[in-house]
């Protein structure tokens, strides 16, 4: 389902940080949507998956044809990524609002296309190895870094999402339903920041701040092919 600006801008009472109990803001909009959008049969569907835990509001638009708004949510999953010189911890962050149509020609059988407002995100601590850090071919003691920080977005706020699913939120009865797609994110961009131990002259701080640079460059090139974000849930919905 195609939002309008208003309403994804209103419908997106998000912290930064994917607060879950923003939940409960999004979920009352969604159904007065549902109410005052069709007078059909509508539903409410919990899932989990890829992009989190979530839950979906659809209705009914036309036979073949419903719609539905969703959010899900993930906090903290532990990824590790690794460069040519630096491996680094991650901790990703998931928080997704999404508006899909669902049509469904082969009976419970469907294709879904629609968009998805993302604040995911991955951050990353940079580990020593052996008690250094080796950063765009230089090696640096570990009491010389005195952090190494960053964060990985994707290059998409906004990205449209295609897919083929089984089941339909605005359901009547209870059933359940899955999704396999794509949201096509763009590649990913990262933001990396170094910190200098106190005793490292300023001369040899400016040299690692250079150094983070490149650094930075190598970690958008390892994230560049991930483009394209899996999507597959399962679910169960209750419809009325």
């Amino acid at each position: 389902m195609a939002l309008s600006y208003a309403e994804y801008r209103f419908a997106s009472p998000l912290k930064k940080n994917g607060d879950p109990m923003q939940l409960s803001k999004i979920i009352p909009f969604a159904m007065a949507i549902a109410v005052t959008s069709s007078a059909g049969a509508a539903g409410i569907g919990v899932r989990a998956g890829t992009t989190g835990v979530g839950a979906d509001i659809g209705w009914n638009l036309a036979p073949t044809l419903s719609a539905r708004i969703g959010y899900s949510w993930l906090n903290n999953y532990s990824v590790d990524v690794n460069t040519t010189d630096v491996n680094y911890e991650g901790k990703l962050k998931l928080s997704n609002l999404s508006g899909l149509l669902d049509w469904s020609p082969l009976g419970p059988f469907r294709i879904t296309a629609g968009i998805v407002g993302n604040d995911n995100k991955l951050d990353v601590t940079g580990v020593p190895a052996g008690g250094t850090f080796t950063i765009n071919g230089i090696t640096y003691a570990a009491s010389e870094v005195g952090s190494l920080t960053g964060t990985v977005k994707p290059g998409k706020k906004t990205a449209p999402y295609l897919g083929i699913g089984y089941g339909n939120v605005a359901g009547a009865g209870v059933n359940f339903y899955f999704d396999i797609g794509v949201i096509f994110q763009g590649s990913p961009k990262s933001t990396l920041t170094a910190t200098c131990g106190p005793a490292v002259p300023a001369g040899q701080c400016a040299q690692l701040q250079n150094d983070v640079a490149a650094e930075q460059q190598s970690l958008n090139d390892k994230m560049s092919k991930y483009k394209y974000f899996p999507v597959a849930n399962i679910g169960i919905t209750i419809g009325f």
